[in-house]
């Protein structure tokens, strides 16, 4: 066990221990992945020919993001980054090809200056060597920006829904221009917020990322370690619930008999009793609006390197989405 500064962490070296997470995951998990390049992750059985390719990306230390979602139903591939930075071009790159069964391939990742940099310097390069890429950078998070600027959101964890509706859509032998509509019609449907009671813990660091004082909650939590856009006095869970779920709802306009999925997210430090009790509030408040929960997922999904506290996200469901959800699927990071 290595003592680094004030943060116990159990690594060898912190500059090693991406490379060290990439190799051990496909040791641990040898049916599902393989590593075809460095930093990036793929399906150890791939994608028949034909299909078309899903493949995911992002920074490390939001395990199982995101090779956790690497597997069949799912995505193809992952590109792997530093903590909390996008991986290179020449990884996305990697992670394209690797996802290239001859019909395309649409990349999916959180809506952050560098991923969406380095994918349009990556895809670039994949469709100059005649592959049909297309992108989607998930915006969920409602606390990020306003409804009049959708497009400046950033991904949080409900992205891990629009992984599930793209992975099965591919599966389902959708062309690519059914596979993007989807997905983007999931992304569209689809709200998160969170709330932070502690920040994340960077390998190497001192401390967190941020601190938050005693009796305090963060409101509107990034997942690479920000802090929240305003402070509250931390309350018991019905109260955070009831400003996130009220928050999701506005956003998306969500109404009396409209059927939605629910996750609650644990972000690395707290307890799967605090998760369940925080998604027994939600799902109390959506039934007294008239709110149908149609699935619920309570886990972690996208972590943050240790940081306390939960996120809950919506996405509006009807027949079509239901049923991409419901579709079978096998990854480390989720089985249905």
């Amino acid at each position: 066990m290595t003592d680094v500064g004030q943060i116990k962490k159990l690594l060898n070296d912190p500059a090693h221990a991406v490379d060290e997470l990439v190799a051990s995951a496909v040791v641990a998990h040898g049916g599902l992945l393989v590593a075809p390049e460095p930093r990036v992750v793929a399906r150890a059985v791939p994608g028949s020919p034909g299909k078309v390719g899903v493949s995911l990306g992002g920074g490390s230390g939001h395990e199982p993001a995101f090779l956790g979602y690497v597997g069949p139903g799912l995505a193809d591939s992952a590109a792997i980054g530093n903590v909390f930075a996008a991986p290179s071009p020449d990884v996305v790159l990697a992670s394209i090809m690797a996802a290239d069964h001859g019909a395309g391939v649409l990349l999916v990742y959180g809506n952050y200056n560098g991923d969406v940099m380095n994918t349009r310097l990556a895809s670039k390069r994949a469709k100059a060597s005649g592959v049909d890429v297309r992108s989607l950078f998930t915006t969920d998070d409602v606390a990020s920006a306003p409804p009049t600027e959708r497009d400046r959101r950033r991904g949080i964890a409900g992205e891990v829904f629009v992984f599930k509706i793209a992975g099965a859509a591919a599966e389902s032998g959708m062309p690519i221009d059914e596979v993007e509509r989807v997905a983007n019609k999931a992304n569209d449907r689809l709200g998160s917020m969170g709330v932070a009671l502690s920040g994340a813990e960077i390998p190497g660091a001192s401390r967190p990322i941020f601190e938050s004082p005693a009796g305090q909650m963060e409101i509107g939590l990034g997942v690479h370690g920000e802090p929240g856009v305003r402070s509250a006095p931390l309350g018991p869970a019905a109260e955070v619930a009831q400003v996130l779920v009220e928050t999701i709802i506005e956003d998306l306009g969500i109404v009396s008999g409209d059927r939605v999925a629910v996750l609650v997210n644990g972000l690395g430090a707290t307890s799967l009793l605090e998760q369940y009790v925080v998604h027994g509030s939600v799902v109390e408040l959506l039934g007294k609006l008239g709110v149908v929960v149609e699935r619920s997922y309570v886990g972690e999904y996208v972590t943050s390197l240790q940081m306390a506290g939960v996120s809950v996200s919506l996405m509006c469901l009807d027949d079509e989405l239901l049923g991409l959800l419901d579709a079978p699927a096998r990854s480390v990071g989720w089985t249905s």
